[in-house]
């Protein structure tokens, strides 16, 4: 049964992350950038969306830490060409979003479902809400090459946006990857970020 769960848990992250780049590839299609499409990313299909660090190793781990509770993670960035863009930098920044948006979406209308649905489907659906959650709010962290850092970058006034992107640019990787792995057998820095939006959201939407 644990390892039913465990397996259940890994197919929900991958269809989690596979909704969440497929946001990304419709919205670039829809405000005129054809890239992502062009890329065969405008797709659900979970292997054009895969990263081999981002939505195995790093979600696998965390998985297993959890007791196949809790995960984060990202998939394969999907391309866009800012220059395909009416207003690049706000158009930049409704494609970032409608990741985490979708994930946050898929999360309501499964709640709804298990509201609908006999109590025995909640056991096997519960896990979904919260690994979009986890997946949204993680994304929406302003670092590294996170969803966060091109939606600060769209809201910030022009000449703080391409500070900000310079240095992102510089040090973002290095940063998310100092966030996401704990130190000395501790918890990870961007846990004590996420957890309290997480379990706010968990809240609302597990009955």
């Amino acid at each position: 049964m644990i390892f039913f769960i465990f397996l259940l848990n890994v197919v929900y992250l991958i269809m989690a992350v596979s909704i969440h780049e497929f946001a990304h590839a419709f919205s670039a299609d829809r405000l005129g950038d054809p890239t992502a499409r062009a890329a065969g990313r405008l797709t659900l299909n979970p292997f054009a969306h895969i990263d081999p660090l981002g939505t195995i190793v790093l979600p696998l781990s965390l998985l297993l830490l959890s007791g196949g509770s809790f995960a984060y993670g990202w998939g394969k960035p999907t391309p866009f060409d800012p220059y395909n863009l009416k207003n690049p930098r706000r158009d930049s920044g409704l494609i970032s979003i409608a990741g985490p948006l979708s994930n946050l979406l898929l999360a309501v209308l499964v709640s709804i479902a298990i509201r609908l649905l006999p109590y025995a489907f909640s056991i096997f659906l519960t896990p979904l809400i919260l690994i979009n959650i986890a997946l949204a709010i993680f994304n929406l962290v302003p670092i590294g090459p996170l969803d966060g850092q091109k939606i600060v970058f769209a809201l910030l006034p022009r000449d703080l946006a391409y500070e900000f992107q310079t240095i992102m640019n510089r040090y973002g990787v290095l940063l998310l990857i100092f966030m996401i792995f704990p130190f000395f057998g501790g918890e990870a820095p961007i846990v004590s970020i996420i957890n309290p939006p997480i379990q706010f959201l968990a809240r609302l939407l597990i009955p």
